[in-house]
């Protein structure tokens, strides 16, 4: 039964940290980031209001939660890349996704504005992504709860598995 939770929890996987990031990992990374909302997009497009009330798993998020919960942890990403590229080692603020998950601009609103927005945000993330040095990749931000240092190669990867992760969740629920 354990095995079968987590399964359904990481469908994909627990995101690792490859031994080695080069540019082509780096560059596969960064597709898959800035192709997120029309790959999302084409997976809930044709969903009624019941389809998005689907869970993944037992007790967790409907698709249309999956969705809000992608535009506010990319969004907080987004500003820990830009922290790290302007700031020496900023520690970052976390947020309680849980508890954002049942805000109602989460768990009540249509999924539009969610898409439009990452939509934007993918665009822009993808422009700053591209422009990246090495010296600037190796930038890091300080993980709060690990006081780890996490360097922004490394991140790129975190959210290319995001994207992906959750993707399957919708995959998923849809077939649920």
């Amino acid at each position: 039964m354990q095995h079968e939770l987590e399964k359904l929890r990481y469908p994909i996987g627990r995101f690792a940290i490859p031994d080695s990031i080069d540019r082509q990992l780096l560059g596969d990374w960064i597709k898959t980031i800035a192709d997120f909302p029309a790959r999302l997009k084409s997976e809930v497009n044709d969903l009624t209001d019941t389809a998005l009330e689907k869970k993944y798993r037992p007790d967790g998020w409907t698709i249309r939660q999956v969705i809000h919960h992608c535009a506010d942890s990319h969004m907080n990403s987004f500003i820990r890349f830009k922290l790290a590229l302007t700031e020496e080692h900023p520690i970052i603020k976390l947020y309680e996704e849980d508890l954002w998950a049942e805000l109602p601009d989460t768990k009540n609103s249509p999924i539009e504005s969610a898409i439009k927005l990452l939509e934007g945000l993918h665009e822009r993330w993808e422009i700053l992504l591209k422009s990246l040095t090495e010296e600037q990749l190796e930038r890091a931000f300080i993980h709060p709860a690990t006081k780890r240092l996490i360097t922004l190669k490394v991140n790129v990867g975190l959210y290319a598995w995001h994207c992906n992760h959750h993707l399957m969740h919708i995959v998923n629920a849809k077939n649920r």
